[in-house]
């Protein structure tokens, strides 16, 4: 675990969330939260109002950094094509590490069904803003219908981490010939 004796015990509850709900789910109890972290009961609950809070705290935390490894920076070269293609190349990269279970999330929408559970919201925003950048890189490329085509480019990066994640297929060689096509189909350039 990522955790250290000299970070805050906020910062050990979101490391050992962002390590546990993703590994092993967000039916994750209370305890075992703390316990991993090193912080008792009674501090997460000064921190936070609830489980559900460390969750959606964890998940906020986290999607920068997933963004990040994902996305071409704002300053990479490329036509819209090649930094569409790009997000898809990461997801086949990261896919094959051992401890690749799919995207976070998607995980978590899945896992609470709930959409006004705090960490669905948060869930939900980090995928739209994918969403939103497939979409103004499939303007920039001249899609016919790039709102649709990033509806479509969502299916496949979602369809494809949660089957990697749950180990049912690989993504190298996969997503990405697959995503050239629907490109094609596309007209982006």
């Amino acid at each position: 675990m990522a955790t250290t004796d000299k970070a805050s015990p906020r910062d050990r509850l979101l490391d050992a969330a962002a390590e546990l709900f993703y590994r092993d789910g967000v039916s994750i109890g209370v305890e075992a939260l703390c316990r991993s972290a090193g912080v008792s009961k009674r501090s997460m609950y000064q921190l936070f109002e609830s489980k559900d809070q460390v969750l959606a705290a964890s998940l906020e935390r986290r999607a920068p950094g997933y963004a990040a490894r994902l996305m071409p920076g704002p300053d990479d070269a490329g036509t819209p094509r090649e930094r569409i293609l790009y997000v898809f190349e990461q997801a086949e990269k990261a896919s094959t590490e051992p401890a690749y279970m799919g995207c976070p999330f998607l995980a978590a929408l899945v896992e609470l069904k709930d959409p006004e559970h705090p960490a669905s919201v948060v869930a939900r925003t980090a995928k739209e803003t994918l969403q939103d950048a497939f979409r103004a890189q499939a303007e920039l490329g001249g899609a016919d219908d790039p709102a649709l085509l990033a509806r479509q480019l969502m299916l496949i990066f979602d369809g494809a981490s949660a089957r990697a994640g749950a180990k049912v297929e690989t993504l190298e060689g996969l997503t990405t010939p697959t995503v050239a096509i629907l490109l094609d189909a596309a007209g982006v350039k």
